[in-house]
């Protein structure tokens, strides 16, 4: 039954190592004068792998077509995804976005797919409330025995429900915080030796904030938006009574949008999103003077600590280094225009280190909005000579923004 230990390993990793390790192989670590390196004498491949990655899979064809950018664009019903605190400044009084991804098509996957719906609702003009619905399908399962005999069907899923509150504390400056709660059956109902298969559970929280600002520049109207979000800061996770817990992934995220309103019908963003795991750094099990060593009990030192001292000590925990952890930073730059708030046309690009998990990938959308109603569309184009599972990505959202903010109609604060 050992191999249903693989089934929950294969059922996390065909999802995670596409997001987050594919395209490199698995490589041997040396520690050379107290340095990891491969065999090659260069930086080791040490990339950070959490449960639930779905977490972090952007949810939008609008973000999604901009090189997964999203903290600091204009607020729309997908803002509870990257910073909840944009919907203090929505426009509208209320809006609501169906997202499908179809996921690893690359892969010859065909039952595996992400879906994704969200909404917001303005209380008066400095307060909003939203809410997230994230479900991601991992298609069928054939479950076996140690002898490779079928024992069953399943269906490995996930599912995320992300409630949020947002209120402007001044005109320009907003916050906002959620909870979420985080569901995870890869092989629930199967038993391990005496061990039985249940889902795995975590709570989370997300903190956020914004500025906007408007800026003319030689007599031009442009608006600066600049997001900080802390994300999935939450319980770890796990899949029986075992002690080895593994962490969510919790996320630091910072980012800004430019947008200039070039004249009556033309407008441009310029958008670019920082963003660092707030996890420890694995310390590869050729570091015998740190992988396991207080206490000696067979579980990695670093997935023993506290979610809070583990978040803090993420940006400096990194076997490597100061430069090591400026490897683990990913970037993300877009650019969006529009014409006439009708037609829109959006690219962009993201980048994360060779030994971080190598996502490299341009991508390009476009946008249409008519009254209440729009659609948008991206598709992803990778940068690497290697085959890719997130080759040619498709994303599709709907969305619908309902009744232009009204002060009359939206009642205002007491």
């Amino acid at each position: 039954m050992k191999n249903l230990f693989k089934l929950i390993v294969f059922s996390i990793a065909i999802f995670a190592a596409s997001y987050n390790t594919f395209g490199q192989s698995i490589t041997t670590c040396f520690l050379v004068d107290g340095v990891l390196q491969d065999i090659n004498g260069k930086p080791c491949v040490n990339t950070i792998v959490t449960a639930v990655p779905f977490l972090r899979i952007v949810s939008d064809a609008r973000s999604g077509a901009m090189g997964d950018v999203g903290i600091a664009i204009s607020p729309d019903a997908n803002a509870m995804h990257f910073n909840a605190s944009k919907l203090a400044f929505a426009e509208k009084e209320m809006g609501v976005s169906a997202t499908y991804t179809p996921w690893l098509r690359a892969l010859g996957l065909q039952d595996v797919y992400l879906a994704y719906l969200s909404g917001y609702k303005k209380i008066n003009k400095v307060q909003s409330v939203g809410l997230g619905i994230r479900y991601f399908s991992l298609g069928n399962i054939a479950f076996t025995d140690d002898n490779g005999q079928p024992i069953g069907q399943g269906r490995p899923n996930e599912f995320e429900i992300n409630f949020g509150y947002a209120r402007q504390l001044t005109p320009k400056f907003a916050a906002s915080i959620s909870g979420k709660f985080i569901y995870s059956n890869l092989a629930a109902g199967q038993r391990v030796g005496n061990v039985d298969i249940t889902p795995g559970t975590a709570g989370a929280a997300d903190i956020a904030f914004t500025y906007k600002t408007p800026i003319v520049m030689g007599g031009s109207k442009t608006n600066l938006m600049v997001g900080l979000a802390l994300t999935n800061m939450g319980t770890k996770i796990t899949y029986t009574n075992s002690a080895n817990r593994d962490y969510i992934p919790a996320n630091f995220g910072l980012g800004a949008a430019w947008t200039f309103q070039l004249d009556q019908y033309n407008t441009l963003t310029l958008a670019a999103d920082i963003n660092k795991l707030m996890v420890p750094t694995p310390v590869p099990a050729a570091d015998t003077t740190k992988y396991d060593v207080d206490p000696h009990d067979g579980i990695p030192d670093y997935k023993q600590n506290g979610v809070v001292a583990s978040m803090l000590s993420s940006f400096g925990d990194a076997p490597g280094g100061g430069t090591e952890e400026l490897r683990e930073l990913n970037y993300s730059i877009g650019a969006e225009y529009w014409y006439d708030k009708q037609f829109a046309v959006r690219a962009g690009y993201y980048r994360e280190d060779r030994t971080k998990g190598n996502r490299r990938f341009f991508t390009v959308g476009l946008g249409l909005k008519y009254n209440i109603f729009g659609l948008n569309f991206s598709y992803l184009v990778p940068t690497t000579n290697q085959r890719n599972p997130l080759d040619n990505t498709l994303r599709f959202s709907l969305l619908f923004d309902f009744a232009a903010f009204d002060e009359e109609e939206v009642p205002t604060e007491e």
